[in-house]
């Protein structure tokens, strides 16, 4: 194929966000990469990627090109696996994106379990409480917490997953017990990485605006915050159990817990999937199906 050397380059620069970080995927060196591109752009008649200092960017207008580019090589390498690989031994590449607590305390065991049964599977999991765009960033699949939003992606419901809205004996002893949403306003809220908790009132599911003097972008950290009585917080379960059954955190308004919380996995709608992006998905949710993250640290 005439292109194939240059598709090839072309999707790593795009998945790796650089000209170098795909030039280490490919064990070549940077400008080889760079004339590969170019070249490839030439043959076209059309720019791809948006090039800065310090950004390699796909252009808008490639990016159904860039799609089909990707799906044909994998493709490929999955006709090369049915030649090269002993009995049905899966290959090639997966990135997953995870929040980061849950993934170093849940999903990173797990992933190191499939690792080791398919060490022909190059595997990069990217811990962030950011929302990373799968798609854009060049993710096999992600896991999305909470009430999944509509979206052109499939998913699968890994686990439940219930936020509670807690505080400790010592704070609730120098402060009365809110009992509607509206005392949230006169009590010190933790907060993390939004200014809002999910919370579910009359059928429907809300964001609350909260305030206080403290944020995080970590659980645990919220979750000490709580029990040194420095606030309120709202987090989900499987950070909460061991403080709530020991008594270090008390939990409140219990009935606006939002019913239809979860933990999803979430991954492209494409045409072509990968056996090992399959094979990936059906461990997960066979490990999940008997494992409560709540439930693991009673």
């Amino acid at each position: 194929m005439k292109h194939l050397e240059s598709i090839e380059a072309f999707v790593e620069v795009v998945q790796k966000g650089s000209f170098s970080a795909a030039a280490a995927k490919l064990g070549v060196s940077a400008s080889h990469i760079s004339r590969q591109v170019a070249t490839l752009e030439k043959e076209l008649g059309v720019n791809l990627l948006f090039r800065t200092t310090r950004t390699v960017r796909l252009r808008r207008e490639a990016e159904p090109f860039y799609a089909e580019c990707a799906a044909a090589l994998d493709r490929i390498r999955a006709a090369e696996g049915t030649l090269n690989q002993e009995h049905g031994r899966l290959t090639g590449q997966l990135r997953v994106t995870c929040a980061t607590s849950f993934g170093q305390r849940f999903l990173g065991p797990f992933i190191n379990e499939f690792a080791a049964l398919h060490p022909g599977i190059e595997i990069d999991l990217f811990l962030t409480n950011r929302n990373v765009d799968l798609i854009e960033e060049g993710f096999d699949l992600g896991i999305r917490m909470g009430k999944l939003e509509d979206s052109s992606m499939l998913s699968r419901r890994l686990c439940d997953r219930s936020e509670f809205i807690c505080g400790s004996p010592g704070y609730f002893h120098r402060h009365p017990v809110p009992t509607s949403l509206e005392d949230l306003s006169r009590h010190n809220c933790l907060r993390g990485t939004n200014d809002f908790w999910n919370v579910y009132e009359g059928g429907d599911r809300k964001r609350l605006p909260v305030s206080g003097n403290f944020r995080a972008n970590s659980g645990d950290v919220l979750l000490d915050a709580a029990i040194r009585g420095l606030g309120l917080v709202q987090l989900p379960d499987y950070y909460l159990t061991g403080a709530l059954d020991s008594g270090q955190l008390v939990s409140v308004m219990d009935e606006f817990h939002d019913p239809y919380s979860g933990v999803w996995l979430v991954y492209p709608n494409t045409r072509f999937r990968p056996r090992r992006l399959n094979a990936l998905i059906d461990f997960l949710a066979e490990r999940f199906d008997a494992f409560s993250p709540a439930g693991a640290l009673a």
